[in-house]
């Protein structure tokens, strides 16, 4: 009797510290320190444009995705692309990119989000560090 209340006390206190910090976690002081910038209302509406449409079946983000097209994480801030190639491939399609006829609100919407991806990180990352124990350390922007 003794050795089944000493278990469930031992149970009981674990479950108990599982639940608390679960709880930190998911709604402490835990999920405010990433410092990643907050999506723009246009943004998030260029992402659901970008879902909406299938583009990750053919461009990458972060190097996933499709490998039809090329990846899209720093279009906009790489000097030889920018917005106005991103804008331009919008418009026109490019090879086998098909011609989607966005409005200028569309086309808005979608530079807004690659500028949001474009701001959150590197692809490829080449300023990772890889430590002797297999963690890396990412470089973001």
């Amino acid at each position: 009797m003794k050795n089944s209340t000493w278990n469930f006390i031992v149970l009981s206190t674990l479950i108990g510290i599982f639940i608390a910090y679960s709880c930190y976690l998911y709604f402490g002081k835990g999920t405010s320190s990433s410092s990643a910038p907050h999506m723009s209302n246009l943004a998030i509406e260029g992402e659901q444009i970008w879902q909406n449409n299938n583009c990750t079946a053919c461009h990458q983000l972060y190097g996933l995705g499709g490998y039809l097209g090329p990846d899209l994480t720093n279009v906009i801030s790489n000097p030889q692309k920018g917005e106005i190639y991103a804008r331009s491939f919008l418009n026109s399609g490019v090879k086998s990119m098909p011609k989607f006829d966005f409005t200028e609100q569309e086309k808005d919407a979608l530079i807004a989000f690659f500028a949001h991806v474009d701001a959150t990180g590197y692809y490829p990352n080449q300023y990772a560090e890889f430590s002797k124990d297999g963690w890396v350390k990412i470089k973001y922007k």
